[in-house]
């Protein structure tokens, strides 16, 4: 992903926070027939290995999971808020438009895992992270075991995270300001990244 300084983002809680609040990535590989991508949800563990890891899984119809059938080099892709920006929100002065947005590209290596056992860890995180108040234990245990034989895990060994966070911080502060004051006035996603925005230029002004 090409990360100019200015947009780059190294702070670990900010990225931990923009995979977690973006989970449902887009998970890609490749093979000898091309490249392949799956939309799914993945959770983000930072606290296991030497760098976290990436787990989550696919339906077992999905042949995207025989990529991984021996370790191999995966990429999760995970996007924030975006939204057009106008040059009519700047101060006077020749301008183009743009667009801003959060993302982080998240490489390693998947391995695959299998089995009702192995499975079951996966899906509470799941479970827990975007429905607190539901539990498998809940369930059936012969309707959990069919459901798992459908599905295969992945599990992917993060070796390297590069996040961009396109919030005008290239621009002058009246600038920022317009564009900030002309999202909060938008849809549910133009707020959210003028809140981004809003919490980046605090964070330029305190350093």
């Amino acid at each position: 992903m090409y990360v100019p300084a200015h947009f780059k983002e190294t702070d670990q809680a900010v990225i931990e926070r923009l995979i977690r609040d973006n989970g449902f990535g887009l998970l890609v590989s490749g093979n000898g027939d091309g490249m392949v991508a799956t939309h799914l949800p993945l959770t983000y563990h930072p606290e296991i290995g030497a760098t976290g890891v990436l787990r989550g899984h696919v339906a077992r119809a999905n042949g995207q999971w025989h990529d991984f059938e021996t370790p191999s080099p995966a990429l999760a892709i995970f996007s924030g808020p975006h939204a057009y920006v106008s040059p009519r929100w700047y101060q006077p002065g020749p301008s183009v438009p743009t667009w801003n947005y959060e993302a982080a590209h998240v490489y390693g290596t998947a391995r695959l895992v299998q089995g009702e056992a192995e499975l079951r860890p996966f899906l509470a995180a799941l479970a827990a992270q975007y429905d607190p108040q539901w539990s498998m234990a809940d369930l059936p245990e012969k309707y959990v075991t069919g459901m798992t034989r459908g599905i295969v895990g992945i599990e992917i060994a993060i070796e390297r995270i590069e996040a961009k966070r396109k919030l005008s911080q290239n621009r002058p502060a009246a600038d920022v300001e317009g564009v900030i004051a002309a999202l909060e006035g938008g849809n549910d996603t133009d707020r959210a990244l003028a809140a981004a925005m809003r919490q980046a230029e605090g964070r330029q002004n305190r350093g």
